[in-house]
């Protein structure tokens, strides 16, 4: 592997275990701070607002520096907004702490996936992608497990440290290895005008639809084994391990999947994931059985994503990087309403069972405007080819 991408890779990780690891650590974030569980899913929220805002923001002003630049000053914010989370004083701190970590990832996963489709041989644009989330994947099946063993060990703060410390170690190696690539050509607002097409619009609206089933349940995934599946708080490493496998193996299929047939693959899959998010609700009191579908929501979660993210950047031909950091705001507007969503269902902690449940038929719904999508898109396939038909 190049320099250059292990370097933006461990960026990757270190950004994704900052995002993911919350759901490892929720309960250890609630004690320590005197607050609810379900208040402590308002983190989530937070981080996600700060994605939300910052994908169009950061992205648009940043638009002229240089990427070499642009990913540096990315990371260097990162590190600090995770060390002001590790020394928050209290709960309203730590919210605003979390929504500063959340401003600058979607910029930088956008400048990370646009480059690889952009350089893919044509017709392996998802598979391009998929490897990209090969760092998101590992921040999972790696960060995510080792970040909550940290906060039960050593504290929740130390979490947030270590993720820093991560990033920070990236750090010198962009410096040293990244080449310093143009910016593109053309005045910001001409990007901006990439909004003006329905189907950006369209493929944002599915990022956000089809992902919020599938946040809301991993947001309270660690009190829904520990609670409701009855393991051990110790088991919760080990059982989101087994998570980011079947993300690893579920992003790799479903990148190959979507080169073949985006819009069938999308769709299917989301009705895959809707039916595991169901039968978890079903047996997930069995430990066994849900270990399992915890495996395979894992991976369907995942496959979706390869899929979604080529639709975007093949609707927004003119300004792909600010299109992508919108679609990561998208998938953080779902995370945003997980943490709400899943906070009203849970109430009192009474609701928690049901949140597999409510995410299956959120993900349903994500699968219909998917199949939508796809009829649309093979109508107007279809009006083009009987007009070039009658012009001949």
């Amino acid at each position: 592997m190049r320099p250059a991408v292990f370097s933006l890779m461990l960026v990757v990780f270190s950004l994704t275990t900052g995002e993911f690891v919350i759901a490892g650590i929720l309960p250890e974030v609630a004690a320590g701070l005197n607050v609810s569980v379900s208040s402590a899913g308002m983190l989530v929220t937070a981080y996600a607002i700060g994605m939300i805002v910052g994908g169009p923001m950061v992205t648009v002003s940043t638009a002229r520096v240089g990427r070499k630049r642009l990913v540096v000053g990315l990371v260097l914010f990162a590190v600090l907004a995770n060390l002001g989370s590790a020394i928050a004083p209290n709960y309203a701190v730590l919210l605003v702490m979390r929504g500063a970590a959340g401003l600058v990832v979607a910029t930088f996963f956008a400048v990370a996936i646009a480059t690889a489709v952009s350089t893919a041989v044509p017709g392996r644009e998802a598979a391009a992608v998929a490897r990209v989330a090969l760092g998101m994947n590992l921040g999972i099946v790696l960060g995510t497990p080792i970040g909550a063993v940290i906060g039960q060990s050593l504290g929740w703060r130390a979490t947030f440290v270590a993720v820093a410390l991560c990033a920070a170690v990236a750090l010198p190696l962009v410096i040293r290895f990244m080449p310093d690539l143009p910016v593109a050509d053309g005045s910001v607002f001409g990007e901006l005008r990439v909004f003006g097409d329905r189907g950006v619009w369209w493929a944002i609206g599915l990022t956000a639809l089809g992902n919020i089933g599938v946040v809301t349940v991993f947001t309270f995934i660690t009190p829904l084994l520990t609670e409701v599946g009855g393991f051990a708080a110790s088991a919760v490493p080990v059982l989101l391990l087994v998570y980011g496998v079947g993300a690893v193996v579920g992003n790799q299929a479903g990148g190959w999947l979507a080169d073949r047939a985006l819009f069938p693959s999308v769709t299917g899959l989301l009705a895959a994931l809707a039916g595991a998010l169901f039968l978890f609700w079903l047996v997930g009191g069995n430990q066994i059985c849900a270990a399992i579908t915890t495996f395979v929501i894992g991976a369907l979660a995942f496959a979706i994503i390869p899929g979604m993210q080529t639709r975007v950047v093949a609707a927004a031909v003119a300004a792909p990087t600010l299109a992508v950091a919108v679609n990561a705001s998208g998938f953080q507007l779902a995370a945003a309403f997980a943490g709400r969503v899943g906070g009203g269902v849970i109430g009192d902690g009474s609701g928690l069972r049901l949140i597999p449940l409510v995410g299956a038929v959120l993900t349903v719904a994500g699968s219909a405007l998917a199949a939508y999508l796809w009829w649309r898109e093979r109508s107007t396939a279809s009006e083009r080819t009987r007009a070039v038909a009658e012009n001949r």
